[in-house]
């Protein structure tokens, strides 16, 4: 497997499990150094023991700001410089609206769309400095798409989307890169609150992803010449209709 990234650093958040966790063992095959970022200490001990010395945990709670605010100063004293930031922690919420939990919506909105705004801009002063960088969100076709039984994490989703395209042109003229890749159903934790038969049947008519697919498109959005920025990746299963 090609080294493209070699001698880039990269931060994913939610790098404990799904398509976090894909995504940094997708980089540390193409040559990077990965930090795996993540509230859940125990799993980054877990995981990063057997990725190598290239994989370095960080623990940080997206929901807490003053934990935020830590996380930049620790990732340069760890590695002196960020190239990737890929801001992929997220959650999922569904179902009726009339049958909701507003604080369940409240939790969701604030992991989705304020942790995803506050930790971007915790690394983009350091990005500016050195006139480079890539940030890649973890948006969801939900982000293009009205989902009808998702109105909740579509709405996180459409305001994900408007901040990437709007960051993304604001930094522009300091050698940034801002996109989205934006997934059809994963096969990830985040759809565990699928009935089971409904889980296997998806998977068996073709209508799942696996988060390893998606980590694919993200080496891809990174390793095109510095000239193209690949705004929106969308990624879908053969047999979905949206």
């Amino acid at each position: 497997m090609t080294q493209q990234l070699a001698g880039k650093t990269a931060a994913i958040t939610g790098a404990a499990s799904g398509i976090g966790l894909a995504c940094a063992k997708r980089l540390l095959a193409a040559g990077a150094c990965v930090i795996l970022v993540d509230r859940d200490e125990a799993a980054l001990a877990r995981i990063c023991g057997p990725l190598g010395a290239e994989a370095i945990p960080l623990v940080v709670d997206l929901t807490d700001a003053a934990s935020v605010a830590g996380m930049m100063p620790q990732i340069l004293a760890r590695t002196g410089q960020l190239d990737i930031f890929h801001a992929n922690a997220g959650s999922y919420v569904g179902g009726p609206v009339s049958d909701g939990d507003p604080d369940a919506w409240d939790r969701m909105l604030n992991l989705n769309v304020n942790a995803t705004f506050r930790s971007i801009h915790a690394v983009l002063p350091h990005m500016i400095a050195r006139k480079t960088g890539d940030i890649i969100v973890t948006s969801s076709v939900a982000g293009v798409v009205p989902v009808v039984w998702e109105p909740i994490y579509t709405a996180s989703k459409h305001a994900v989307q408007a901040f990437v395209h709007t960051v993304r042109r604001q930094v522009i003229p300091h050698g940034l890169r801002v996109g989205a890749v934006l997934p059809g159903p994963v096969a990830t934790a985040l759809i565990a609150d699928w009935p089971r038969e409904k889980l296997e049947a998806e998977r068996a008519a073709g209508g799942l992803i696996e988060a390893e697919e998606v980590a694919e498109a993200v080496f891809f959005m990174l390793s095109r010449p510095r000239n193209v920025t690949i705004r929106d990746l969308v990624i879908l299963p053969q047999s979905t209709d949206l």
